[in-house]
Parts: C-alpha cells; sequence; structure tokens
C-alpha cells in the first residue's frame, strides 16, 4: 500500500482524471493494495512519483472499485498499468500480444521511467502507440484470455 499515490475509488474520479490530466502522461495502476505485486509496483511508482511529476500523473485503482474499467481493459491479472496522454489511450508495443496495458511490476525504477519518458515524447509527436525501451527479458510473460476472438 502507497501512502503516496492518490487513490481512485470511483469510475467517476477515473473519468475526471483521465479528462482533467493534460500534457502529461496519466499512469493508472490497477491492482489490490493487499497484493504483494501490486506492493512492489507501488513501492516503484512512489521512488518515482517525484522525478516524474512534470511529465506524468500516477494514480492507483483498485479492481475491485471500478468493475467497468475492469472489464473495458479486460484486467485478468493484477497489477495491470494503463497510460493515457491528454485523454486518449495510449498503447505500447512490449513485444507481447497485448499492447493495451503493463501487466506485472517493472523490474526496476529506470525501466519504469525510460517508459514513460518513450510514451511522453511519443505523444508530443501525436504517436498512440510507442515501442517499449524495456528490455524484453524485464517483461513479465503471460497469456491472454481471450485470445483470437
Amino acid at each position: 500500500m502507497s501512502l503516496f499515490l492518490p487513490k481512485l475509488s470511483c469510475k467517476k474520479e477515473v473519468d475526471e482524471v483521465i479528462k482533467s490530466v493534460a500534457e502529461k502522461v496519466l499512469v493508472l495502476r490497477f491492482g489490490r493494495d493487499e497484493d504483494s505485486v501490486c506492493m512492489e509496483l507501488d513501492e516503484i511508482l512512489s521512488k518515482t512519483f517525484h522525478d516524474l511529476s512534470k511529465m506524468a500523473g500516477i494514480y492507483l485503482v483498485d479492481v475491485n472499485k471500478v468493475p467497468v474499467y475492469t472489464h473495458y481493459f479486460d484486467i485478468s491479472y493484477i497489477p495491470s498499468t494503463v497510460f493515457f496522454f491528454n485523454g486518449q489511450h495510449m498503447k505500447v508495443d512490449y513485444g507481447s500480444p497485448d499492447h493495451t496495458k503493463f501487466v506485472g511490476s517493472f523490474k526496476t525504477k529506470q525501466d519504469f521511467i525510460d517508459l514513460i519518458e518513450v510514451i511522453y515524447r511519443g505523444a508530443m509527436r501525436g504517436k498512440m502507440i510507442v515501442r517499449s525501451p524495456i528490455d524484453p527479458r524485464n517483461v513479465p510473460k503471460y497469456d491472454l484470455l481471450y485470445q483470437g476472438i
């Protein structure tokens, strides 16, 4: 559980943040406070919160409190991190079948910082999808539940 990161507890709050965060990468971590992998990710997010404050806004979202977004983004595994820029969903090519979210925790603080910088620079150039700077060995592997649908 991170005491430093703001939490969104309902759909209305998530909607407002998506609409209001401008000229920054919006980072939404979907998960549960008591989950060990979420705690690991929250530690990385809180350590980078201040360093990335000019480039990113970071928020925590409990998957049980916003089921509409959990379903919309197909949050089957937690934690899952989704990115936006000026209200638009940003996609990232991690070398995996799913470009809509990052599943799991980042291996290092620097992996997360590098990813935010790439998303920010790409978004400022009008791109809606960017290639991940993270070493593919540091990207968690998982199977899509609805692959091929």
